[in-house]
């Protein structure tokens, strides 16, 4: 799912981006994109429905529920419609700059926030006064005709945050560690990962690198450059897929994470020789 500070608009969809808060409409029955957000969020839905994978599970969230997503999840997120009614949401993005400023606000300090930490995965929140006020008073700007200011927009997230922070003080500990993650081993990452649609900053990223760092850890472990090494990858398992009898070309590009047939067919044939077709004469 990508999103930007512009309106993004097609037959399907429509999602406005107001200073970190995203309007979403979604007008097919079901939709799908790779939601991976560097920062903390919560997601209310107005109407209609949306389910989380993070691959071990599925979390159904509906109509007046709001979940916290952390940062970093890697999920899967679907929209649908439900009981008739198209899915509308919206979703406030809490970035790093923003909780280093409220951390300061707020007055915490390390004993304040030494608690034990909350779960850091996906949770739906309870019901709350706080939650519910919050949300009615952006329903107004469902409506892509009336424009919210940055200022107040601003306030909004703010209220977000503590409306999150009133439900449970645990949550504090997590959203307010500003360290670094941790570096993770690189290869395992890309072995799990190499079938999604991730640049090589965002691998970097997630392995707790800075780009150049990556490359440069990358070196000493291959002798292919990263991209290489996950076309290599795609196309490995593609092949594995296809010669066991399993499944078909049109089935086997997307899943190992090609995004065009055409691009998977010219990359196969050069690296093995023969097109993909001809896997199953071999």
């Amino acid at each position: 799912m990508a999103i930007n500070n512009k309106e993004e608009i097609n037959p399907i969809k429509l999602i406005f981006n107001y200073n970190n808060i995203f309007y979403s409409f979604f007008y097919d029955d079901f939709s799908g994109c790779i939601h991976r957000s560097r920062e903390y969020a919560l997601n209310y839905v107005y109407s209609g429905e949306m389910i989380l994978d993070n691959g071990n599970e599925q979390i159904k969230v509906r109509k007046g529920q709001c979940v916290f997503i952390p940062r970093d999840h890697h999920i899967t997120m679907y929209k649908k419609t439900y009981n008739g009614e198209r899915y509308c949401g919206i979703f406030l993005m809490f970035t790093r700059n923003f909780l280093r400023e409220m951390h300061i606000k707020l007055g915490y300090n390390k004993k304040t926030i030494s608690a034990e930490k909350t779960s850091n995965s996906v949770v739906i929140l309870p019901d709350t006064v706080e939650l519910e006020s919050l949300f009615a008073s952006m329903k107004p700007y469902l409506n892509p005709e009336v424009k919210p200011k940055d200022e107040f927009m601003e306030l909004k997230l703010q209220e977000g945050l503590m409306a999150l922070l009133s439900i449970d003080m645990r949550f504090a500990p997590i959203i307010f560690d500003f360290n670094e993650p941790w570096k993770i081993d690189i290869l395992d990452f890309m072995e799990n990962n190499y079938t999604s649609n991730l640049s090589i900053e965002e691998i970097a990223h997630y392995t707790g690198r800075s780009l150049a760092t990556f490359k440069r850890d990358f070196k000493k472990i291959s002798n292919l450059t990263p991209e290489k090494w996950l076309i290599r990858k795609r196309l490995e398992k593609a092949y594995e897929l296809m010669q066991q009898g399993k499944k078909k070309v049109v089935e086997v590009y997307a899943e190992v994470g090609f995004r065009n047939p055409s691009h998977f067919s010219t990359a196969f044939k050069k690296h093995f020789g023969i097109p993909p077709t001809a896997v199953k004469e071999v």
